[in-house]
């Protein structure tokens, strides 16, 4: 089950760097459920069109960069969090974020995204 998860989450993250829509619109679908939500700090989405939506504009405004995935899946009852990072076409990394990930009850699908941006504050 492990392996499955990590393939999902991979397959996600390549969501965000296709850069041709129709490849990327298919890529979405074959990992998001139906209704499923993204929220982060600067868009609150619901189904894959609006997520498409958001994408693209990322995709404008920073043309080359990619989101690399910067840490292990942990996960357990259905939820999985992972880290990652935006690297610009120049090769500066952007600080790392966090993604909480709430899969389908058959894990094969995501319903839900919270992200995060940057790293955690010392308390």
């Amino acid at each position: 089950m492990s392996s499955d998860i990590t393939d999902l989450i991979d397959r996600y993250c390549a969501v965000w760097n296709e850069p041709d829509p129709a490849r990327r619109e298919a890529l979405l679908k074959s990992v998001w459920a139906d209704g499923a939500t993204y929220t982060d700090p600067r868009a609150d989405t619901a189904g894959a069109g609006e997520l498409l939506a958001h994408i693209a504009k990322i995709q404008a405004g920073r043309p080359g960069a990619t989101i690399v995935r910067t840490s292990a899946i942990d996960h357990h009852h259905g939820i999985a969090r992972f880290g990652w990072c935006l690297i610009e076409a120049d090769g500066t990394p952007l600080p790392e974020g966090i993604d909480i990930a709430f899969l389908s009850p058959d894990g094969r699908r995501i319903e839900r995204i919270i992200g995060f941006f940057g790293p955690m504050m010392p308390a």
